[in-house]
């Protein structure tokens, strides 16, 4: 790609492993449905694979293969070596990765069965401390993102960024539950922009009873995305469709939507238009999903060019 920007993101969020595997048979046939209160089951799964995940990590690796300069914050445990050797491979920045040696990184554990049906267990572990992180101990940061994390964290770090003034987006991801309707209103009031999936949006308005022309009385734009339909974003003066980039090969959804807000932070810090913007975002979720894991996949700018030109049927004129 092009040279590193030297306009910087931070990135508020989680730090992950992901061990993901499958099982080859379905849940349903072994689990009796008239036993679910006495429930003992063990599903033999031969495949395993660990990723490295978490939203500030697969955040700030996509924004390293746009050229651009994310700083991952985050609170990480004793057992974070192996992701930080590989964060320095990628060229991402470790400045604000902070260890809690009496912690483990948080992981999320994903058995798979042949419907896709998923059985997860999270263990949170150090991202529950991710309060002990400020903004205020970043220099020279041009724009921010409040992506899932701990609660009070991302409470904190919302005020932090308004409070020195940083533009940031909040992306209240699968932590958008945490929160209550009184907190959800005061994110949207400090935030200036705000990234939301379909089924989050229909929870954010649920929850708070609000409109998007609601939301964009309060922030400069509201996305949602909406799969394999695109997104939409949400301005005060316009409504722009963003159709979806199509896929070489449907292979792991997860992450995708990482990839994607690490598109619009790349056409927030370039200033590029709105509908540029959501084409490289919606463009970089295409990409993800061809891979397995969030962190696999790669391209260089004549790819990300020709790319963007079959999907979109324009040429990418932007940084």
């Amino acid at each position: 790609m092009n040279a590193a920007s030297s306009k910087r993101a931070l990135i508020c969020g989680s730090v992950a492993f992901d061990t993901i595997m499958v099982f080859p048979d379905r849940f349903k046939a072994h689990i009796l449905p008239d036993k679910i209160h006495m429930l003992n089951v063990s599903f033999l799964v031969p495949q395993l694979r660990r990723e490295f995940g978490g939203c500030a990590g697969n955040i700030a690796y996509n924004l390293r293969l746009l050229g651009d300069v994310g700083y991952p914050m985050a609170t990480v445990g004793r057992d974070f070596e192996p992701y930080r050797e590989w964060m320095q491979r990628m060229g991402i920045p470790l400045d604000h990765i902070r260890v809690i040696a009496e912690e483990h990184t948080a992981q999320a554990f994903i058995t798979t069965d042949l419907d896709d049906n998923q059985i997860t267990a999270f263990h949170p572990g150090a991202m529950q401390l991710s309060h002990l992180n400020s903004v205020m101990q970043a220099r020279d940061i041009t724009i921010g993102i409040v992506a899932p994390d701990g609660k009070e964290g991302m409470l904190q770090h919302a005020a932090q960024f308004r409070a020195a003034g940083i533009p940031f987006i909040f992306d209240p991801g699968q932590g958008l539950p945490m929160f209550s309707s009184e907190e959800l209103r005061r994110f949207i009031e400090q935030a200036d922009w705000v990234a939301v999936n379909e089924y989050e949006w229909q929870l954010l308005q649920d929850r708070t009873g609000l409109s998007a022309r609601d939301v964009v009385r309060e922030v400069r734009a509201l996305v949602v995305t909406r799969g394999a339909e695109g997104s939409v974003i949400y301005t005060r003066d316009a409504e722009i469709r963003i159709p979806a980039a199509k896929p070489r090969a449907i292979v792991d959804p997860t992450g995708c939507g990482d990839a994607y807000r690490a598109g619009l932070l790349h056409g927030l810090l370039h200033g590029l238009d709105w509908e540029t913007t959501g084409r490289i975002a919606s463009l970089l979720g295409a990409i993800k999903i061809e891979s397995r894991g969030t962190q696999n996949h790669t391209f260089s700018r004549a790819e990300l060019e020709t790319r963007y030109k079959e999907s979109f049927g324009v040429a990418l004129d932007a940084p």
